[in-house]
């Protein structure tokens, strides 16, 4: 036998707040109910989802709004990452997100590692740009110079 209910909360691999669902009576009487991440649907619990769900919207869109912004930010940006070099301009190692994230955050921006988009870590001289996914409907690119050190500095 199943039960009829509305998720005021998002449940994984069940559906997102405001979603009415069918679960079996146990999971929802045992689970679902005590912790209130769901309610019985009735007129009033949909009336009262239903403005939930617009203000979920209008959030999203503000954080939307703001991604846009810092991906302008970004997009104007050039980051400079040093690296050791030997023999032909080759690379010791390689640069990868977290040095990227690193050179962003003393720049004033704040970003995740799995925001950066590495195909593979940078190895070798030059300029690169890194595509930077800061939400599913905001893309930027960030432009990365990669210059060399030997032991006297900078190589030129």
């Amino acid at each position: 036998m199943a039960m009829k209910l509305l998720l005021q909360e998002d449940v994984k691999d069940l559906g997102l707040a405001g979603d009415v669902v069918s679960v079996a009576n146990g999971y929802g009487r045992n689970y679902l109910l005590p912790r209130k991440l769901a309610v019985e649907v009735t007129p009033a619990n949909l009336k009262q989802i239903e403005s939930m769900k617009k203000m979920r919207v209008a959030r999203e869109l503000e954080r939307v709004k703001d991604f846009r912004t810092l991906a302008e930010r970004i997009a104007a940006i050039d980051i400079t990452v040093k690296e050791r070099v030997g023999d032909n301009d080759t690379l010791y190692g390689s640069v990868g997100p977290k040095q990227l994230v690193d050179a962003l955050a003393a720049e004033g921006v704040s970003l995740e590692l799995d925001m950066i988009r590495l195909e593979e870590p940078i190895k070798t001289l030059g300029v690169h740009r890194v595509r930077v996914r800061l939400h599913p409907e905001v893309e930027t690119e960030l432009k990365v110079w990669v210059v060399g050190l030997d032991q006297n500095g900078p190589v030129e």
